[in-house]
């Protein structure tokens, strides 16, 4: 498709660039004994992951549903995005060992012209990458796109905070170095946290669209007497419905066929991200969408001949 065409050529282009900015800082940070500017690296790491697994997203999300997957692989994203937020947490074990090697005085950061030259090279790098996949995020309806652009920003915010560290070790206070690795450090623990712990709610099928719009939604169907027990699962833009519908008991099968017809129409066309709607007729009193309240009535509609 050229939708997923458009938005891999982006991933691999930012993934380039994530890469770059990621291995200029780590191997300067070595060299100038720097734990903020190592450990910034390591923060800029986890963009290229990112790229690389939103590559696997798509390429996966291509292939269509088969007997072994009905639902589709949209999951084996997922389970990707879990390993790499353990990785995360694990590699703050490095960057706190260099944390301490720097506040025992076992190494001592050296800061040169070049510190700031790179640190401002690499954010304007940063802010670039951010921008465009924001863009592209939003022409391309891409909700990986427009989630990476606000993970590349918090890199940015990073990345500042390593540079005002500089500017105070240059001034005589070595101590900024080792606190801005730990700050880091901390966001890095704090983000991979928050990956494993979204992924997991994912993979046990949380709520993932707004029960309160597929009532409105279905409320409005011709036929339809009421709704309720409505479930979602999926990811944010690759959702299944399960609702029950309620309808005329006098009806024919055909035609409450033909009403649950129009309430997986009128969902998937109401909400973009619904791939598969399930909708159970059920026969019964008018009841309103969402819980079962208020004093039943009768239906609008009669049973045609």
């Amino acid at each position: 498709m050229e939708r997923n065409a458009g938005i891999r050529k982006v991933l691999i282009s930012t993934l380039f660039l994530n890469l770059l900015v990621s291995g200029a800082k780590i191997a300067y940070g070595y060299l100038t004994n720097s734990v903020g500017i190592m450990s910034d690296g390591f923060h800029s790491v986890f963009d290229g992951i990112s790229n690389v697994i939103g590559l696997i997203g798509v390429n996966i999300a291509s292939q269509p549903p088969d007997r072994q997957h009905p639902y589709g692989h949209r999951k084996y994203e997922t389970v990707f995005t879990i390993f790499v937020g353990v990785f995360m947490v694990l590699t703050c074990i490095e960057i706190f060992k260099n944390v301490f090697a720097s506040f025992s005085g076992r190494q001592e950061a050296v800061v040169t012209a070049e510190s700031f030259a790179i640190m401002l090279a690499t954010l304007g790098i940063n802010v670039f990458v951010a921008v465009y996949e924001s863009r592209m995020g939003k022409k391309l309806s891409s909700e990986f796109l427009v989630a990476d652009s606000k993970h590349t920003l918090s890199d940015i915010y990073v990345t500042i905070g390593v540079i005002i560290s500089l500017v105070f070790i240059s001034l005589g206070v070595p101590e900024a170095d080792p606190v801005a690795g730990i700050i880091v450090g901390l966001v890095i623990a704090r983000t991979g946290v928050m990956v494993i712990r979204d992924s997991a709610e994912k993979l046990v099928d949380r709520s993932c669209a707004d029960i309160s719009s597929i009532e409105r939604i279905v409320s409005g169907v011709d036929g339809v007497g009421g709704c309720h027990s409505i479930r979602t699962r999926g990811t944010g833009n690759y959702v299944f419905v399960d609702i029950h519908v309620v309808v005329d008991p006098e009806l024919s099968v055909e035609e409450s066929h033909l009403i649950a017809d129009g309430v997986e129409a009128a969902i998937k066309k109401g909400l973009s991200e619904v791939v598969d709607v399930v909708v159970h007729i059920e026969p019964g009193e008018k009841i309103p969408c969402g819980p079962k309240t208020g004093n039943p009535v009768n239906f609008p509609f009669t049973k045609s001949s």
